[in-house]
């Protein structure tokens, strides 16, 4: 299933074409292989932008908790 966000970016991409189709300079066949050629490339562009941005996301774990004693000395002896 293709995201909403990948559509909108994909229309935002292939704008221009939009605007001189609205002046009669561009078939309409022609926006809509441009705004098919521009879905792809925004998906890709998109799905690299998640992949950096998951990086800085905070994970829900919980810091490991160490389980073994610490090697400290006993009160009133030096090591």
């Amino acid at each position: 299933m293709i995201k909403p966000s990948v559509l909108l970016f994909a229309l935002l991409i292939s704008a221009p074409a939009w605007y001189r189709m609205l002046l009669d300079e561009v078939d309409l066949l022609q926006v809509l292989i441009r705004f098919l050629i521009a879905v792809p490339i925004a998906a890709v562009m998109l799905a690299g932008m998640r992949v950096v941005l998951s990086g800085y996301r905070k994970s829900d774990e919980a810091p490991p908790v160490r389980t073994e004693p610490l090697d400290t000395p006993e009160p009133g002896k030096t090591p």
